[in-house]
Formats: C-alpha cells, sequence, structure tokens
C-alpha cells in the first residue's frame, strides 16, 4: 500500500522538477519558431534537447506534480492520482502519434520523444493504479487475544 503512495509522490516531485527545468536556459533549448504551436513564451523549446515543450505543457506538469505531492497522504488519492496518469498519458502518448492531434490543436507539443516518454509513465501508472493491492499483515495481536 505504501508503493502506491510512494509512486504518487516521486512521480508528483519529478513533474514538479520537470515544469520547473523548463524555465531554466541550458536544459530547456529555446525555440520560438515553432509554425504548428499556437502558444508560445516562456518555457518553449526543447527541454535536455529531447522534449519539445511550450507553456501549456509546463504548466500541466506543474500541475499534476503538485496533485502527486498532495494525494501522497492517502493510499486512496494515491490510487486515484495513479489511474488517472494512467489514463491521461496512454491518451497522449496515443494522440502524440496523430497528425493533427500531436500538438493538441495547436496548443500543447505531444509529438517525438514525449510520445515513448508517456507511454513509459503510463505503463508504470497503470501498475500502481490498477495492479493488485497487498496487504502486509499485521504483527500485533487482536485486542482480548493473549500472545
Amino acid at each position: 500500500m505504501m508503493a502506491v503512495r510512494y509512486f504518487a509522490l516521486v512521480m508528483g516531485i519529478t513533474f514538479l522538477l520537470v515544469g520547473l527545468m523548463a524555465f531554466v536556459p541550458g536544459l530547456n533549448q529555446t525555440h520560438t519558431d515553432h509554425p504548428e504551436l499556437a502558444v508560445e513564451g516562456p518555457g518553449t523549446g526543447y527541454l535536455l534537447g529531447l522534449f519539445h515543450v511550450n507553456i501549456l505543457h509546463n504548466l500541466v506538469h506543474l500541475a499534476f506534480g503538485l496533485w502527486g505531492v498532495i494525494a501522497y497522504r492517502s493510499f486512496d488519492h494515491s490510487r486515484l492520482y495513479a489511474r488517472v496518469v494512467a489514463v491521461s498519458y496512454a491518451l497522449l502518448a496515443v494522440m502524440g502519434l496523430v497528425p493533427g492531434l500531436n500538438t493538441l490543436f495547436g496548443m500543447v507539443p505531444i509529438h517525438g520523444h514525449d510520445v515513448w516518454l508517456h507511454a513509459l509513465i503510463a505503463a508504470a501508472a497503470a501498475y500502481f493504479g490498477f495492479g493488485p493491492v497487498r496487504t502486509v499483515p499485521s504483527t500485533r495481536a487482536a485486542p482480548g487475544h493473549i500472545a
């Protein structure tokens, strides 16, 4: 049960870091000449030279990051977070392969290297969100039971 909570925490922190990294010169190779994007601004470019991002993409990362850190507080919220991440990122991976949808109608770039990364995130989240829950038997004696 703790694994699901730690998944939410680790993914939350990772999403927050990725969202912030996109605004750091040097980590984001800034480009502002993307004719396929209607939304540009600070943070538009290629994060680590691989992942096409823009301001809206970065805000989505920050939102998923904040949600993951908050969801860490309980198992149920962490499991819901993992499920939503699994479904959302699987959908984004498929959409990233379809011309016209691979920029979410010019708003958010989700093509190129983002496709395999979104698929990997979806698979990991599906494991924690939809996988079996193993409970650890308690080592404490039941009330009224003499050990």
